[in-house]
C-alpha cells in the first residue's frame, strides 16, 4: 500500500463539524497521533450546531483532545442542530471568518455524501472556502448505513484509539443512553479500517480524501 507522509514540524490544523462529537467521533484518533508526532501544532476546532449541554460537552472533548497542542482555539456556534442548511448564508459568513484568520495545512471536515444533512453543508462549505487546501472528510457511522468506501487511512495505536473513545464516553454524557454509542462501535469501525489499511496495531481511521497534488 501506498503510504505518503505529512512534513516535518509544526502543523496548523483546522477541524470542522456539524455537531458536538463529530470531530471527536470522525479524527479524534488522527488528531491524536498528529499533535503527539508533530509537536508545536496549532488546532483550531470549529463546530456549527451546538448550544446548552451539548455544548458544553464539546468543549469537555476539545481540551482533552488538544492538550498537546501548543496553541489552540475552540469555537462553538449555536445554529439550530437538524436546520444548517436553512442557515445557509450565516454559516458560510462564518466560514469566511475562518478563511481570513489562518491558512490551515490540513483541514478535517464532514464526508460529502453523508446521508445528514448538516453534514453534507459542512462539507460542500469547506470546498467552497478553502479551494487551495488538503481537505480530509472522515466518517460517521449512524442508522442511515451511508459508510463509503474510503480511499485514506490513518493507522492508530492502541493508546490513541483507548485515549479517543474514553474522552468520548466521559464528555459526551448526554450520547450514553443511545444504542448507536458505545466503546464496542467505535472500536469495531476502528477494527475494521485497521485491517483494510494492515495498521501495525490493528486500528485506524479512514477518510475520503478527493484532491491530492503529488510533488516528484
Amino acid at each position: 500500500m501506498m503510504q505518503l507522509r505529512l512534513d516535518e514540524g509544526p502543523l496548523d490544523i483546522l477541524c470542522l463539524g456539524a455537531h458536538p462529537d463529530d470531530i471527536e467521533i470522525g479524527c479524534g484518533g488522527s488528531l491524536l497521533e498528529i499533535l503527539h508526532r508533530h509537536p508545536g501544532s496549532r488546532v483550531d476546532w470549529v463546530v456549527l450546531a451546538a448550544s446548552g449541554e451539548r455544548a458544553e460537552e464539546g468543549r469537555c472533548a476539545a481540551r482533552r483532545f488538544l492538550e498537546e497542542a501548543a496553541d489552540s482555539e475552540s469555537i462553538f456556534h449555536d445554529f439550530q442542530d437538524g436546520f444548517l442548511p436553512d442557515s445557509w448564508a450565516q454559516v458560510k459568513r462564518r466560514f469566511e471568518e475562518l478563511k481570513q484568520r489562518r491558512r490551515p495545512d490540513v483541514v478535517f471536515t464532514h464526508w460529502s455524501q453523508d446521508a445528514h444533512q448538516d453534514h453534507r453543508l459542512v462539507s460542500e462549505l469547506t470546498w467552497n472556502t478553502f479551494r487551495d487546501h488538503l481537505i480530509v472528510e472522515y466518517e460517521i457511522p449512524k442508522y442511515d448505513g451511508d459508510l463509503g468506501r474510503p480511499n485514506l487511512f490513518v493507522p492508530l495505536s492502541g493508546d490513541a484509539l483507548r485515549r479517543k473513545i474514553s474522552i468520548l464516553m466521559e464528555c459526551h454524557g448526554s450520547q450514553a443512553g443511545k444504542d448507536w454509542f458505545d466503546e464496542e462501535l467505535f472500536r469495531g469501525l476502528a477494527r475494521v479500517r485497521g485491517m483494510e489499511c494492515r495498521s501495525p496495531e490493528g486500528w485506524a481511521e479512514a477518510f475520503h480524501l478527493r484532491k491530492l497534488t503529488l510533488q516528484a
